[in-house]
């Protein structure tokens, strides 16, 4: 004969092992899905933060474009040293945008196209310097800064 089998067979519901480990389940779902809405939640706010910040640096960058003279020629500034002594060195400081090609007059110097540029100069009398930016369609514009000499 076979010996009885010494334990009855419990039924599965009846054991709080069952019940624990499902409940566990549950909130390890329920924390799980709320830090990946959290996460999905941040990663929407990065993403507008950063287009919003995208967004303003284009602005400022427009501007910046539009204060350097946006794309139509000019003199941005021209100014010099306003009084020296015989014999002393003076400088003449201009900006231009979308220039292609700069004269300074009278000069010897050379000069060229530049946002912030500043020449050397040597005047023996009290002098008028005339800058002419000149742009890629021929068309120019011009200025003029004194500097007197005592």
């Amino acid at each position: 004969m076979l010996p009885e089998d010494p334990s009855p067979k419990k039924n599965i519901f009846k054991n709080p092992l069952v019940y624990s480990s499902l409940v566990i389940l549950i909130v390890a779902g329920y924390v799980g899905w709320i830090l990946l809405s959290r996460y999905q939640g941040n990663r929407a706010y990065e993403q507008r933060a950063e287009a919003e910040h995208a967004k303003k640096q284009r602005e400022s960058d427009q501007v910046a474009i539009e204060q350097l003279g946006g794309s139509e020629l000019s003199i941005q500034m021209l100014y010099a040293t306003p009084r020296i002594h015989r014999g002393e060195t003076a400088q003449v400081c201009y900006g231009v945008a979308n220039a292609k090609t700069v004269t300074l007059e009278p000069q010897s110097s050379p000069v060229w196209p530049s946002h912030n540029l500043c020449v050397d100069v040597k005047p023996a009398k009290t002098t008028a310097y005339t800058l002419t930016a000149t742009g890629a369609d021929g068309k120019s514009v011009n200025q003029k800064v004194s500097i007197e000499v005592r």
